[in-house]
């Protein structure tokens, strides 16, 4: 096969073999060599010069779903028609109810055994997602009086980081059971600070992505 002059084609296409390889058979049972043989020649020297992993095309595969769903987020955060309360409870409910949310834990590898990966997520949790979204929504909440905290930045972080850590199946296995039992708590904790930002149809849409990762890991 010629070599592609245009290297972002090539991992266009590496990039949407994988996905759909990916949601066929889930993360762990795709290997490298199972991409290979379905980019119609493409060699795997092809696929080490654009990733040095499978875990790296697994990353690009799952910042292209999420893109437009964080332009979403974005949207949401700059609404001038919600209180700082209404914008967390809009952007979790939101975040949950993506469409794209069910592909991502049906492609989900487990976090455990993927430290790397791990870490990356945890450290785009805390330096984007914590301040770029949740961080203005509590400022705001805090000048139009629906969210009272002395520590906006921690609020932040550790609002963002239960719900994308903790309560996340990927990182720590939980079976249905006991992810509804995190998820109980972090309602809980929410409402210990006045924040009633989690409802029951909630909790059964987070039940049925524990469901989804528990079927297909």
């Amino acid at each position: 096969m010629a070599r592609n002059k245009h290297p972002e084609e090539t991992v266009n296409l590496i990039v949407d073999v994988a996905y759909r390889l990916f949601m066929e058979k889930g993360y762990e049972r795709t290997s490298i060599q199972d991409i290979i043989d379905n980019l119609g020649g493409l060699s795997k020297g092809a696929i080490y010069h654009h990733f040095k992993s499978k875990e790296d095309i697994l990353v690009t595969v799952t910042n292209k779903m999420t893109e437009e769903s964080n332009k979403m987020l974005a949207v949401i955060r700059d609404r001038t028609d919600l209180n700082g309360e209404e914008k967390l409870k809009t952007i979790f409910k939101e975040s949950i109810y993506r469409p794209v949310q069910d592909d991502i834990f049906t492609v989900a590898p487990n976090l455990n055994n993927n430290p790397r990966l791990l870490f990356s997520m945890f450290r785009d949790t805390v330096e984007e997602a914590a301040p770029v979204y949740i961080l203005p929504i509590i400022e705001q909440g805090i000048s139009d009086g629906s969210i009272q905290t002395d520590y906006p930045k921690e609020l932040a972080e550790l609002i963002i980081l239960t719900a994308n850590i903790w309560m996340n199946p990927m990182v720590f296995d939980n079976s249905v059971e006991e992810a509804y039992g995190k998820f109980m708590v972090f309602r809980q904790m929410m409402q210990g600070f006045g924040l009633d930002i989690v409802d029951e149809e909630m909790l059964d849409r987070l039940k049925e992505l524990t469901s989804i990762y528990q079927k297909n890991k």
